[in-house]
């Protein structure tokens, strides 16, 4: 662990021109200190952002614009500062200029159109702050100029509007597929307990990776109200403006079920941390553990009380890019299809936060209570799930089942032609009824306590029988759904088993085609 990697607090005194003495180290607002004249500043874990750029600039306003860029690192996120910086850097690489003036803005301005235009919005505002600051290099004639045009802003929502389906919303039918496949490949060792846990509380959680990333041991709620036990993350806010590393945070109720995935998270991380540095950890000191850490942070024999003291900081906690990461593994090693493309799902932690804003949406739930849940400052991004709810199939019937059937591939098991293909086939006990007849057998040797035949058909485990009543079980289904449906009126209540009535088609699916490639193909099963 180097220790140019460690946030540090303090200031150093430069001599300047005609003997000023010039501040130039800073603080960030996350805790790191960075020198204003290097070529870079570390601003976070996550970000680093080259500035040497500036010093092609006229020399008042290229110290101008560090001393104003460095307002921002010190006051406001680090990305925040960072698109700052990128704005700046391609406004005067358009341009040609060194410094600002009222020609170049106009020309800057015409260069860009609709969906561009949001990029000036942003640099206004970063002009206006460097007026209000009295730094030179911003005079009245840019700042009259700006007040007076009417910026288009970035455009929110078209992702949640359009349903896309390649960076949108996930249907129903997506997510459940993504959580039951990266259950099944955690039980099968393809998907390590760190991916299982994050990528599952990016899916329940809908939070930014950022504030993921940020957790500590000491987040994991758990209380008891009367005779029930409740659980719940503390997450630690993000995009606040004004707000440092974990100082404002937001409970988030979860199921109990996550809850048990990432104490167990919480436990390992424990282990791995004291095996890694080769000295026991308090009580106190682990609960400020990163929920998910960057091991390779950590430095053998390092001191309790250092561990403490650099726990107070964001130096041994995973970088946001680590959750995009994980979603990549876990969706690579389940090979989880949509049913709207038939292609693997492409998951980012953003689909997630789409996702939960246009189920709360669809549910008829307001801007308010979608801006809390989203862990938004105020309504302004909230209400594009309002005014945009995307359609969803609020009924599917056979026909349509068995049109999406072959692109979701719900089904997970394996067709056999016979019980005497089957594993675990000579054992009676291990037949799938639907309460009438066989549907096939079961090829675990494990308790489940699962509904059958309805959990089985995306098991991994099932083996349904060629001759099987699929198409009975299907129509069941179906038939419970539209019941469902006139009853509450509630669509996504009903569409609880759309996966489970699509796994079942897939398999009606794959019968057909077996027959239709051996014509004479006999089955006897009991």
């Amino acid at each position: 662990m180097g220790k140019s990697n460690a946030p540090m607090i303090g200031k150093s005194l430069v001599v300047g021109p005609n003997h000023a003495v010039l501040e130039d180290a800073r603080v960030s607002r996350d805790g790191r200190e960075f020198s204003l004249h290097s070529p870079y500043w570390q601003l976070n874990k996550d970000v680093k952002m080259a500035v040497a750029w500036s010093k092609k600039l006229q020399l008042d306003v290229s110290e101008s614009y560090l001393e104003v860029l460095a307002y921002y690192a010190e006051n406001y996120s680090a990305d925040h500062a960072y698109n700052m910086n990128g704005r700046s850097c391609s406004y005067f690489d358009a341009t040609g200029d060194t410094g600002f003036n009222v020609d170049s803005l106009i020309s800057y301005r015409a260069s860009l159109d609709k969906t561009t235009e949001h990029h000036l919005g942003a640099l206004r505002g970063f002009i206006r702050k460097w007026y209000e600051l009295g730094y030179p290099g911003v005079g009245d004639e840019i700042v009259d100029l700006l007040r007076d045009w009417r910026l288009r802003g970035n455009e929110k929502g078209r992702a949640v509007s359009l349903m896309d389906e390649d960076v949108g919303p996930l249907t129903d039918i997506e997510m459940a597929a993504f959580l039951d496949g990266m259950l099944a490949g955690y039980m099968r060792g393809d998907i390590s307990l760190s991916d299982y846990a994050l990528s599952s509380t990016l899916a329940h959680s809908g939070r930014r990776a950022v504030q993921i990333a940020s957790l500590k041991i000491k987040d994991l709620i758990k209380h008891k109200q009367g005779d029930i036990w409740q659980y719940a993350i503390n997450f630690p806010r993000a995009k606040q403006r004004g707000m440092g590393w974990r100082r404002e945070f937001n409970s988030y109720p979860i199921v109990e079920d996550l809850w048990l995935l990432l104490d167990l998270q919480a436990k390992n991380v424990v282990e791995l941390v004291q095996e890694y540095i080769d000295i026991e950890i308090g009580n106190a000191t682990a609960l400020e553990l990163p929920l998910f850490p960057n091991m390779d942070t950590f430095q053998e024999g390092l001191k309790v009380t250092d561990l403490a003291e650099q726990l107070q900081f964001d130096l041994h906690h995973a970088n946001r890019g680590s959750c995009n990461k994980a979603l990549k593994r876990c969706v690579s090693a389940i090979d989880v299809r949509s049913e709207r493309t038939g292609k693997a799902l492409t998951l980012t932690s953003k689909r997630f936060r789409y996702t939960l804003g246009t189920n709360l949406a669809r549910e008829g739930r307001g801007e308010y209570i979608i801006a809390e849940a989203l862990d938004h400052t105020d309504t302004q991004n909230a209400g594009v799930y309002v005014r945009n709810i995307p359609d969803i199939v609020e009924r599917i019937d056979k026909a349509v089942a068995m049109q999406l059937a072959p692109l979701a591939q719900a089904f997970q098991g394996v067709l056999v032609t016979s019980e005497n293909e089957a594993i675990r086939g000579d054992d009676k006990a291990s037949r799938i009824s639907n309460g009438r007849n066989n549907v096939g057998n079961c090829g675990s040797y494990g308790f489940c306590g699962a509904l059958a035949p309805i959990a089985c058909y995306t098991c991994t485990h099932f083996q349904p029988w060629l001759d099987g009543p699929h198409e009975a079980v299907m129509d069941e289904l179906i038939a419970k759904r539209d019941d469902v449906l006139a009853a509450t009126n509630d669509a996504k209540i009903a569409a609880v088993n759309d996966r489970l009535i699509l796994a079942v088609s897939d398999v009606i699916h794959r019968c057909r085609r077996a027959r239709e490639k051996n014509p004479a193909l006999e089955v006897s099963n009991g």
